[in-house]
């Protein structure tokens, strides 16, 4: 007989990351679960003894100090040692947010399995969450917030087992790509998106190459000066006023930049793009016009 404590929470079921349900167990030998599926992401981490967990056809033998994912919907078995079952400690999640969250981790349906050494961390967070379990948006917040800090631990250990170099790869150019679409506007350099994945310069430049087929500076530099257009074509700010609000604190650097992927300064951008928005415009109007006077 499993001997567990385990906790559901009624959330509204919206927003970026919420918990569903936690709790830990010390389970009897053989103890098992499944084939069943869950409607949340799952994660289960082994404080001691050993087990398998089995999940699309691969079986992972796990003991102290790993993890393993389950994904919503998806069949998963798992079961405790005969000679030494193991303990372990879960949380139930869901969110908008969840699987981008995961996949940067490096966790995914094929890569399950994590190793982590920093079990009290752990075992503390999901105690705190058990501890605020009552009804009220305080605990709820306590809660959601404690899933974040339990997804980071987890995501600042030793990482993923099994993950090869070309997954880790995809994963540093799609946060790299994610942190200069919501930074752009700031005077951010190559060196802060570097430092913000983890990884030094010159392998981000190699893996941008890789992936991408440009450098980290060239992409940066093409999405200012595509949202720059965007405010060219839609407002009537300042040229000083677009370079500031795409990152550029020099208005000459943003000219010299917009010209040099654009083939043109930004002034006469904007008045070609409004002379060809103004002919179609009265393109349009004539042929209602000769559409209104068409005899029937």
């Amino acid at each position: 007989m499993e001997k567990a404590y385990k906790l559901d929470f009624q959330n509204e079921k919206t927003g970026s990351l919420y918990v569903n349900c936690c709790g830990c167990s010390q389970t009897e030998p053989l103890h098992s679960f499944g084939p069943a599926s869950k409607p949340h992401y799952l994660i289960h981490y082994v404080l001691s003894g050993k087990g398998i967990f089995r999940f699309h056809d691969k079986e992972y033998r796990l003991e102290a100090g790993y993890g393993f994912l389950i994904q919503p919907n998806e069949l998963a078995f798992y079961r405790a040692d005969e000679e030494d079952p193991w303990s372990y400690l879960w949380v139930g999640f869901a969110g908008s947010r969840a699987k981008e969250y995961l996949d940067f981790m490096g966790l995914s349906d094929r890569h399950p399995i994590f190793a982590c050494e920093k079990s009290e961390e752990l075992y503390a967070i999901v105690k705190d969450m058990m501890e605020h379990s009552t009804f009220g948006v305080a605990n709820e917040l306590r809660r959601n917030g404690q899933l974040g800090v339990f997804l980071s631990v987890i995501a600042d250990s030793a990482g993923v087992v099994n993950g090869d170099e070309e997954d880790k790869g995809n994963g540093y150019v799609k946060k790299a790509v994610s942190f200069i679409q919501c930074n752009y506007c700031d005077p951010i350099r190559v060196t802060d998106v570097a430092e913000y994945v983890c990884i030094n310069r010159s392998y981000l430049y190699t893996l941008f190459q890789n992936y991408l087929g440009m450098s980290p500076q060239r992409f940066l530099t093409a999405f200012r000066i595509t949202k720059a257009r965007e405010l060219l074509e839609s407002t009537s700010y300042s040229i000083e006023s677009i370079a500031l609000s795409c990152g550029y604190r020099d208005a000459m650097v943003f000219t010299k930049a917009f010209h040099g992927l654009r083939g043109t300064s930004p002034s006469k951008y904007r008045r070609e793009y409004h002379k060809e928005s103004s002919r179609s415009q009265l393109h349009e109007v004539e042929r209602l016009i000769e559409d209104l006077i068409k005899p029937i």
